[in-house]
């Protein structure tokens, strides 16, 4: 997969029987998803036109190009969606892609590695980034707020990190 693709969703399978698909969107405005086309798959051989419908639990129904049944459509469950880098906006200095985010070295502010990012989460609170470190058991989960990280330099692919008092005893 080229770096200069986005996940920008997934599909969570069939959606009634005509080739309709249950789509969630990760987006920050879910509707979004409809304006990057066209979508790939992971893999890069596959490229969908996406047609939202009504919003769904989770999500929503939508067409994809060349998808007219049930079975063609449940085949396609759990085929992540990616969007050419380019076609994304430009974000404000404060906010990032979590593409962007994993694989950064994580900083506490005294200068000690806690670690890499390996993955940014999102449990319906806020978003929180995962951190591993080598001899170290277990991941840490670091809120992703200005309090917890008050410095984020993708030109050095590092973050800065005042982690909360007891996360990492």
């Amino acid at each position: 997969m080229s770096k200069a693709r986005i996940c920008v969703g997934a599909i969570m399978g069939a959606y009634g029987v005509r080739g309709e698909v249950r789509l969630k969107s990760f987006c920050a405005d879910p509707r979004a998803i409809a304006d990057y086309g066209p979508l790939w798959s992971e893999d890069g051989t596959r490229q969908f036109k996406l047609t939202l419908g009504a919003q769904v639990a989770q999500g929503f129904a939508a067409r994809l190009g060349g998808i007219s049944s049930r079975e063609a459509a449940d085949a396609l469950r759990g085929v992540r969606l990616f969007v050419d880098r380019d076609r994304l906006a430009s974000l404000p200095d404060d906010e990032f892609y979590h593409a962007d985010l994993i694989g950064l070295l994580v900083f506490d502010t005294g200068g000690a590695e806690l670690g890499r990012v390996k993955a940014v989460l999102n449990h319906g609170a806020s978003d929180l980034l995962e951190i591993v470190a080598p001899g170290r058991k277990g991941a840490i989960l670091l809120p992703f707020t200005q309090a917890a990280v008050p410095t984020v330099d993708l030109a050095s692919r590092r973050i800065i990190a005042d982690p909360p008092e007891g996360l990492l005893e």
